[in-house]
């Protein structure tokens, strides 16, 4: 149980005492550890005795001394050291499970562990922990985490993961509760299984625990073309997406009046599909759900119009071409076309469908590099930057250095829309 160190920032305590990268961390004071939280755990006092593994094998001691809360500046290649907790759930939504066979194994890791949800926001389901885990979150007091519910109805959270402990649900949230661990939890919404008044049941129970429930998102299941053997699923229709927005309207605003938040919210996919006006930024309070795809495109505007009210000066720039997911694009099509009135450019934003995935995947952060060269070619292509993992690989293995290789005109990666728009405009 080692870390092994990626990086070494320069000037930090760990360059003094002769740290490199590709060394590996053994133990801390004598201690095995086993993630960087506990890392952090035991490098919180004035003086710390390394065990570190050099490249060759050699070990050493390295004795440092330090402030409390000073850092020791070493980066990992992971945040977990032992084995990262798996799922062996069997839910009928998986994504995993229809990913297409033969690429990097990263992408079929079904990660369940309840670090990994602290410290970036990984849903966990609670139902691959064991009592050490539970009493690790509350004696170390790991809040707030990310719970994927999908139903809190026992039966019908059962019959979808597949697991006969998953009814267990109300039971291990309110351990935690009783700690004062708090929680951000999310629905897999499959019509037909947790719609509805399951839905409705859903809201009640977690709403009734707020505030040790602090948010509730719902998203729709995501089908790709690689479901052989896999249960049948249905997608919502723009009806059904229509309809699930009129019932939990009602339950924003019901939240709004009695403490001042939405609480609960909803994917952009079900507004786009439905063809309905995004709720405004106010209500999604500061966006506590981005990264799960809760109020992107809201944020994505409102960061647009704040960006260009800055942009004094500027000038438009040569043509540039910004692929992005079908369900996007109908939205965003009408800020170029301002853009480039009012500039006098020709910028365009180009719908990729994701023959990839196939199936109804129509998000801009699906999207795969051998997609988007099949739709665009030639002119300075802006490149969100969600397309790529960190490790700058889009999800079909292709590498940003490989793309720009097979591309016919230049790459520019573009993180939002502030930066998107200084790719677009020129002083």
């Amino acid at each position: 149980m080692v870390g092994l160190i990626s990086a070494v920032r320069k000037g930090s305590l760990a360059e003094a005492a002769g740290i490199k990268a590709g060394e590996k961390l053994c133990s801390v004071c004598g201690a095995q550890v086993k993630d960087i939280i506990e890392l952090s755990f035991y490098t919180s006092d004035y003086e710390v005795d390394l065990e570190i593994e050099a490249v060759n094998g050699e070990r050493r001691q390295v004795h440092i001394e330090k402030y409390p809360d000073e850092d020791l500046g070493m980066e990992f290649d992971s945040a977990v050291f032992d084995r990262v907790a798996t799922c062996y759930n069997n839910c009928v939504f998986c994504f995993v499970d229809q990913m297409i066979p033969g690429m990097r194994p990263g992408l079929y890791v079904r990660d369940d562990d309840f670090r990994l949800s602290f410290l970036y926001g990984n849903f966990i389901t609670l139902t691959n922990m064991k009592d050490e885990d539970f009493d690790r979150i509350i004696r170390t007091h790991l809040t707030p985490l990310y719970v994927s519910v999908h139903a809190t109805d026992p039966a019908v959270r059962c019959e979808m993961m597949h697991n006969r402990f998953a009814g267990q649900l109300m039971e291990r949230l309110e351990r935690l509760f009783a700690a004062g661990i708090q929680v951000h939890t999310q629905i897999v919404c499959c019509p037909g299984y947790n719609d509805g008044e399951i839905l409705a049941k859903s809201f009640h129970d977690l709403y009734s625990n707020y505030p040790n429930v602090l948010t509730m998102a719902v998203v729709p299941v995501g089908i790709t073309k690689h479901r052989e053997h896999l249960p049948q699923l249905a997608t919502f229709t723009k009806e059904q997406a229509a309809a699930l927005i009129d019932q939990v309207t009602p339950w924003q605003e019901r939240c709004r009046k009695e403490t001042g938040g939405t609480f609960i919210y909803l994917g952009d996919e079900f507004y786009l599909l439905a063809e309905r006006e995004l709720p405004p930024a106010e209500w999604y309070d500061g966006f506590p759900q981005l990264e799960n795809g809760i109020g992107l495109t809201r944020n994505f505007l409102l960061e647009w119009e704040e960006a260009l009210k800055e942009m004094h000066g500027f000038k438009g720039a040569a043509p540039v071409v910004i692929p992005v997911g079908e369900s996007a694009y109908r939205v965003l099509s009408p800020l170029l076309e301002k853009l480039n009135k009012k500039y006098g450019t020709q910028h365009r934003f180009v719908a990729v469908p994701n023959s990839f995935f196939g199936g109804k995947v129509n998000v801009t952060g699906l999207l795969t590099g051998g997609d988007i060269l099949e739709h665009v070619q030639g002119e300075t292509i802006a490149l969100p930057e969600v397309v790529l993992n960190s490790d700058k690989l889009f999800l079909d293995d292709m590498s940003l250095a490989e793309f720009k290789k097979r591309y016919a005109g230049k790459v520019e990666l573009a993180k939002g829309a502030k930066e998107l728009l200084h790719i677009l405009l020129e002083r």
